[in-house]
């Protein structure tokens, strides 16, 4: 074994771990079935816990990984941890879900459930450390296939199956879209590496590479539900099971959002006038969707899938700066939408009634402030944060994300997205209304008062982040978001 791929060999340790790990666990829930589902949940979090230690310990630089297949550096190592992080999450939350959606409320969990997250995990990871249109194509399809599934994962539930398959028909069109560009722009280059098709740009910027451009970030955008490549958003993120929901809105968020990044600093970095175009469009035009589309909104998950988009046309105004401070601004706008965003759904799941139906239904929600004051408390706090109204957490990195464009050049697109922001403050602000202010109806809920200690441990977690201790963190975060951006603009 000569050097260089031993080296390989040792900068995949996550991936390989998480490699691993799945394949083990899917003979164990092969030959176990669902019994052991609590134990092969454990065994996915200690895998992802240990691909997260892998990846910390990694040297800031690792170079390149299979002759330039994939890298390693600060910047995959800062969306690795959120993601093993979110994944983790998804997995510690789905028990008690899953098992008020058997008869009688006495089923186990699926032992598929867990597993499936790990293999979508392991995709996300290449993704994110891609340096070659091949790598990006195999990571991202491993994530997706295993989406597809996990959206409709309660068969017996026609919300969640119509997800499915709306999720793997756009999934699919998307996919085309996404290989069509990566063609044109391998015809053009004579090349899949992001440093070879940044070269080729950079000595003739053609037809064929534009139109390779447009239809990869076209791609791209679906992944992310940037506008106009939302449309499967609000009825994935309703019909899906809520901690795949969960699940969806952060890691695949980030996931994509990196990858997005990485493409366009590293492969379009030589035509950065013509891709921010097509980036401030994007960004405008999610962050006005975002916040005007939520409005009349009457699902809480509905409603939360309109803040997704919103929120990443805001990460997208970090990106449009094309800049170093843009960059980890964005990151940094990750990182904390991540916390926020499952904060929020963890609160979705104590939304039950004392029957254990879980109640989605906004007005229905009247009167909660009395019977569950804790939990509408911590909710609360998700909503002012997300709508990034000060001195919460949320703020922080909505201010990086402006003053990087702004010092871009770029103050209209700051000023309009500032607008969209005080829109979007509106029904977050109508939520806390409805469950402190409004009277219950007479169809109102007998609300499940039951304490749940590790879905109450990670709401206090989660929302003592993105409350004001949350600045005390400013220094770690703008250190690592900081590095990472580094990584990509040496």
């Amino acid at each position: 074994m000569n050097h260089d791929f031993a080296s390989s060999l040792t900068l995949i340790a996550p991936e390989l771990v998480l490699t691993g790990a799945g394949l083990i666990l899917l003979v164990w829930a092969a030959f176990f079935g669902d019994r052991h589902a609590t134990g092969i949940s454990i065994a996915a979090v200690a895998a992802l816990a240990a691909a997260a230690a892998l990846t910390s310990l990694a040297p800031a630089d690792g170079g390149d990984i299979f002759a330039g297949l994939a890298s390693s550096d600060a910047f995959s190592t800062f969306a690795h941890v959120l993601i093993y992080f979110a994944a983790a999450v998804a997995i510690i939350i789905a028990p008690r879900f899953f098992r008020a959606h058997t008869p009688g409320g006495h089923g186990l969990m699926r032992a598929e459930y867990p597993i499936l997250i790990v293999f979508a995990a392991l995709g996300m990871g290449l993704m994110v450390s891609a340096t070659d249109l091949m790598t990006l194509y195999v990571g991202l399809e491993m994530n997706s296939l295993a989406a597809y599934v996990l959206a409709s994962f309660i068969r017996t539930d026609t919300r969640s199956a119509e997800a499915g398959l709306k999720y793997f028909v756009l999934g699919a069109l998307a996919s085309g879209i996404l290989l069509y560009g990566m063609s044109l722009l391998y015809g053009f280059s004579g090349t899949t590496g992001f440093a070879g098709i940044a070269a080729a740009m950079d000595a003739d910027f053609s037809g064929g590479l534009v139109f390779g451009l447009v239809f990869v970030l076209a791609g791209l955008a679906f992944k992310i539900s940037a506008v106009p490549f939302h449309m499967w958003t609000p009825d994935v993120y309703e019909g899906a099971p809520t901690p795949v929901t969960a699940f969806f809105a952060s890691a695949p968020k980030v996931a994509a959002m990196a990858l997005t990044v990485r493409v366009c600093i590293e492969a379009f970095g030589p035509t950065t006038f013509d891709w921010q175009q097509i980036v401030i469009f994007l960004a405008l035009a999610s962050t006005i969707l975002g916040a005007v589309g939520a409005i009349g909104q009457r699902n809480i998950k509905r409603l939360l899938a309109y803040s997704s988009i919103n929120n990443v046309g805001f990460a997208l105004v970090g990106l449009a700066a094309g800049s170093q401070a843009g960059v980890a601004a964005t990151m940094s706008y990750m990182a904390v939408y991540v916390v926020m965003t499952l904060g929020s759904f963890l609160c979705v799941l104590q939304l039950r009634d004392a029957n254990g139906a879980y109640v989605e239904d906004i007005a229905r929600m009247a009167g909660l402030g009395k019977a569950r004051p804790g939990l509408v408390a911590a909710l609360a706090i998700f909503m002012f944060s997300l709508a990034g109204i000060p001195p919460l957490f949320g703020f922080w990195p909505k201010f990086l994300v402006f003053d990087a464009a702004v010092r871009a050049d770029l103050l209209p697109l700051a000023a309009i997205a500032a607008v969209s922001s005080v829109i979007s403050a509106f029904y977050y602000l109508k939520v806390i209304k409805t469950m402190y202010f409004d009277e219950a109806g007479d169809d109102a809920p007998d609300w499940d008062r039951a304490s749940h200690p590790v879905e109450s441990g990670l709401i206090g977690f989660t929302a003592a982040i993105v409350s004001p201790l949350g600045y005390l963190a400013i220094p770690a975060l703008a250190f690592v978001s900081g590095n990472a951006a580094l990584a990509l603009f040496p």
